[in-house]
């Protein structure tokens, strides 16, 4: 075993200088490794001093990787050394073995690393959970400390930053992580997303030369005060994407234009109609009992049978019958009190009547719809009255018109990647519309703009979309963009781009729901800035 010595040194201590492997004990569940310190010389904590003088020994028993399904710990002898500085307050010390043990240390530093990198990766519950699995069975609360007690990265000042807002509670509390854009590497995290937190940020690091950001108005203000000599970028991304919100709006306000034309009515709908248009429409449960009730009544009349004879065979009473029989139709019998009483809905009716022919089916989309020109009821009104008479009313013959956001994903798409189908009804609904096509030649020439970073024709561009008078949103949208003129012309100008950045907030809401939203600022901003 003696003659192994040297190879179990080599092998277990193979990075760690000063310590010598004395003997090696097996059992059925521990393995327990003998060694001592070889060092001739320590250096006090305090003052710095190396002392050879020495004190005493005494044992530290701290735990290592298991091995072989074992549990290893190591018997480790350390010296107490006597301070030689007549000034120092310490007059012992014991010596640290730099690569396996520190002060007050009950581990290895590989098994704590071991275990500092399983926390980054499954933090609490989780990483307790695995380190089960390999035999080094620690809590939650103690994965946790070990990444608190980890330092923060060594600072460094990025060239090129991108900033972008978090959600720690989604809808209440947010914050703004910072990521260098030319390393890919998150730099920090901010408990908030203000301006004053961000510009003080970024007035600590003067080197900054260019930020990348979205439109929000809290990053532009804190990246003008914080770093006034920095070139600000809004991206692409955030532009392409407000431009497609905007074009859904436009296309919305035209959706009158998608309509298809409805084929002309033959004479024989033309007779129908007065019957299909009566206040109780064709399938209504009430109406068909009632038809029902009308045909039965009748035929039993024409076949001979008396009044009070009919009123008996059916469980009726004899005013019932008599209403019946002078009626010479069910629609007769469609009478009440709801019929002439006046709603607050009547004034919308029209209204609804007209979307409907339009193709829309959806209740509480109607209701959404009258709601925002002022009616002042419920849903439940409208839900009625769908059902009631605008279910029996005849659907528009022919395919239902496209709906706003199919045209407005045919208008952002290349012409290129559309498919045949998509890009002849593209060109049917431009030819309806005079108003779309204007918008889709805006869209286009922007388009334009951001794949060949033509910036220098912005300014062009936000001239020709404010004179669209027809097109309010779209003429808003290029006066939102004239004041931010400059940095929407570096970012339809310059390479830079935040899409680094959104995929580092995606990597924060993974670790969020893998923390099941309760992680705090401190524990989420160690995991993102050292993982």
């Amino acid at each position: 075993m003696n003659e192994l010595l040297p190879q179990l040194d080599e092998l277990l201590f193979s990075s760690v200088d000063g310590v010598s492997v004395v003997s090696v004990e097996v059992t059925d569940i521990v393995v327990r490794v003998g060694a001592r310190t070889t060092a001739e010389r320590a250096v006090c904590p305090d003052c710095g001093y190396w002392s050879r003088r020495i004190h005493g020994s005494y044992l530290r028993f701290p735990r290592d990787l298991p091995a072989v399904g074992k549990l290893v710990v190591v018997s480790l002898r350390v010296r107490r050394f006597v301070c030689a500085e007549a000034s120092c307050p310490r007059r012992t010390f014991t010596e640290q073995v730099p690569g396996l043990t520190r002060r007050f240390g009950r581990r290895t530093e590989r098994l704590r690393s071991t275990l500092v990198a399983v926390g980054l990766a499954l933090a609490g519950r989780a990483g307790a959970r695995m380190t089960d699995v390999f035999e080094v069975s620690v809590s939650r609360n103690t994965l946790l400390r070990l990444i608190a007690s980890l330092p923060d990265p060594p600072a460094a000042t990025p060239r090129v930053v991108g900033v972008d807002e978090y959600a720690q509670r989604r809808g209440r509390i947010y914050g703004t992580v910072l990521v260098d854009v030319e390393t890919r590497r998150p730099v920090d995290l901010l408990p908030d997303r203000e301006a004053d937190t961000l510009a003080a940020w970024l007035a600590e690091r003067p080197g900054i030369e260019i930020v990348c950001r979205d439109r929000a108005v809290f990053f532009a203000e804190g990246a003008t005060r914080g770093a006034p000599q920095a070139l600000q970028v809004v991206d692409r991304w955030h532009l392409w994407h407000n431009l497609s919100e905007t074009a859904e709006k436009c296309v919305y306000r035209h959706r009158s234009c998608l309509r298809s034309v409805p084929p002309a009515p033959d004479k024989e709908q033309e007779e129908e109609e007065p019957a299909a248009s009566s206040p109780w429409p064709t399938g209504h449960r009430f109406a068909e009992r009632t038809r029902a009730k009308h045909a039965t009544i009748h035929a039993l009349l024409a076949a001979g049978h008396s009044k009070r004879s009919v009123s008996r065979q059916l469980g009726m009473t004899l005013n019932t019958i008599l209403r019946f029989s002078r009626a010479a139709t069910p629609e007769e019998m469609f009478t009440g009190q709801w019929q002439s009483r006046a709603t607050k809905l009547d004034a919308y009716k029209p209204y609804l009547d007209q979307r409907w022919q339009e193709g829309c089916t959806n209740a509480w989309k109607l209701w959404e719809e009258i709601r925002k020109q002022g009616y002042p009821d419920g849903y439940a009104n409208v839900r009625t009255y769908v059902s009631r008479v605008l279910r029996g009313k005849p659907q528009p013959v022919g395919p239902r018109p496209p709906s706003a956001r199919v045209v407005t994903r045919w208008i952002l798409t290349h012409p290129d990647a559309l498919v045949e189908n998509d890009r002849i009804c593209l060109k049917a609904v431009l030819a309806s519309c005079p108003e779309l096509t204007t918008l889709d030649e805006h869209v286009r020439s922007f388009a334009h703009m951001v794949t060949h970073l033509q910036g220098e024709q912005l300014p062009e561009w936000i001239a020709s979309a404010k004179n669209t008078t027809d097109l309010i949103s779209l003429s808003r949208f290029a006066q939102h963009l004239e004041r931010d003129l400059d940095a929407v012309t570096a970012g339809l100008t310059q390479p830079w781009n935040s899409g680094v950045v959104e995929g580092h907030v995606n990597r924060i809401k993974m670790l969020k729901r893998q923390m099941f939203g309760r992680a705090g600022f401190e524990l989420l901003r160690k995991r993102v800035l050292l993982a």
